[in-house]
Formats: structure tokens, C-alpha cells, sequence
């Protein structure tokens, strides 16, 4: 099993905003949340490896949990062959979404590579 550490490729800024839009464009959620979330990792500063995304749709509609993980990787596949090194994935439709009380868990703090 590889460590946070594992890659340490330095993101150019490009990688979240991509995110962004493709999951506009497949799901036209009613709110969508992409964090960064490299900085909690081994890797560089200015990384682009560890995204946590919070998807609000009614395009989930009747879906399990794992159909909508699904879709959202299938969405992001390119990025996640190429760039992306773990996805945090939170997907809701909007009465799911009212009715959060405690709100969407923190990501953990990485457990390898020496941070």
C-alpha cells in the first residue's frame, strides 16, 4: 500500500477548477464543493493529489450511496488516471442536503509520509 507520500506531483492550479466544471456539467447541482485538500498530505506545496467534493443533486434521486460514487468517478476517470491520488466523495440530493444536521465529515489526516 502506498503512503500520501506517493505522488508528488506539483499541481499548476489547473486540476480543481477542472473538477469543478465537469461535475457542473454532469449533475447541474443546487451546490458543489471541491476542496483541496493536498495540504493534509506528503506532498509539495501547491500539490493538486487529495480532493474532497460534496455534490448536492436531484439527479441522485433514488440512487444507492454507490451508484452516485459511480457516477462521480466516472466523471473525474481522467483526471483520477492522471492526476488525482485520493477523492474524498459526498453526494446528496437536496432533502438529504436539509436535512444534514451534523454536516459533511472532515477528511482525515494523512497517515503515512511523515506528516
Amino acid at each position: 500500500m502506498f503512503s500520501c507520500s506517493y505522488l508528488r506531483k506539483k499541481g499548476n492550479g489547473m486540476i480543481q477548477p477542472i473538477i469543478e466544471q465537469k461535475l457542473h456539467q454532469a449533475f447541474h447541482p443546487d451546490y458543489l464543493k471541491v476542496e483541496n485538500e493536498s495540504y493534509m498530505h506528503n506532498v509539495p506545496s501547491g500539490s493538486e493529489s487529495h480532493f474532497k467534493v460534496i455534490v448536492v443533486s436531484d439527479r441522485f434521486e433514488g440512487m444507492r450511496l454507490i451508484g452516485r460514487h459511480r457516477q462521480v468517478n466516472q466523471v473525474l476517470a481522467e483526471e483520477l488516471a492522471n492526476h488525482i491520488h485520493a477523492l474524498s466523495i459526498h453526494t446528496y440530493t437536496p432533502q438529504e442536503w436539509q436535512a444534514q444536521i451534523s454536516g459533511v465529515p472532515d477528511s482525515p489526516m494523512c497517515m503515512g509520509g511523515g506528516k
